[in-house]
């Protein structure tokens, strides 16, 4: 599914990965762990393409083609999803309109508010956050399940969530993982 191959990056001219070779494979959940500091944002960031991250050396493939130099609107379109360790807020606009516009018209709007709702309710989201300005006056256990949500919405083929557990708490975090669990099949 998605391989590196000697993958070396750096940010501001600093080296912060140096000579990593992984390979992930389609349905296996993988966890990363480490130090504060040890390159796993990094790493997450420069899979999804973000512009700072520079890589030195390597490659990258997704479903078996090289992606190193693609950015990171065509990895998204590819099928990678990042959850960002502090996701943003978007005044007024709610995550209904949020979906709708990232998924361009590929489903009816009904159809898609029903899948919101479905969705939300398995993942014990109450429908006003659904409502209001996305993220606005969220805790950070509301966060994590709106954008658990948005990648479910979005149906990427590669997920990867930095720092999923920051502000959520034990019942949530279950919740979560029994929902991913559930839901990783064709996944990574």
């Amino acid at each position: 599914m998605l391989t590196l191959k000697k993958l070396s990056v750096s940010i501001s001219n600093k080296t912060i990965i140096k000579d990593i070779s992984l390979n992930f494979e389609k349905n296996k959940v993988y966890v990363l762990m480490g130090p504060n500091g040890c390159g796993k944002s990094t790493l997450a960031l420069t899979l999804m393409g973000h512009p700072l991250y520079k890589i030195k050396s390597g490659t990258v493939y997704f479903d078996d083609k090289n992606i190193t130099k693609l950015e990171s609107d065509k990895r998204a379109g590819a099928g990678i999803f990042l959850s960002f360790q502090s996701p943003l807020s978007l005044s007024g606009v709610s995550v209904f309109s949020l979906l709708r516009t990232a998924i361009a018209g590929k489903k009816d709007p009904l159809a898609l508010r029903e899948e919101i709702e479905k969705i939300a309710k398995q993942l014990k989201i109450k429908k006003e956050l659904l409502e209001r300005s996305f993220n606005e006056g969220s805790s950070g256990g509301e966060k994590k399940k709106l954008e658990l949500l948005q990648a479910s919405i979005l149906n990427p083929k590669f997920l990867m969530f930095d720092e999923i557990d920051t502000g959520v708490d034990v019942d949530a975090l279950k919740t979560m993982a029994k929902f991913m669990e559930k839901n990783k099949k064709g996944k990574t």
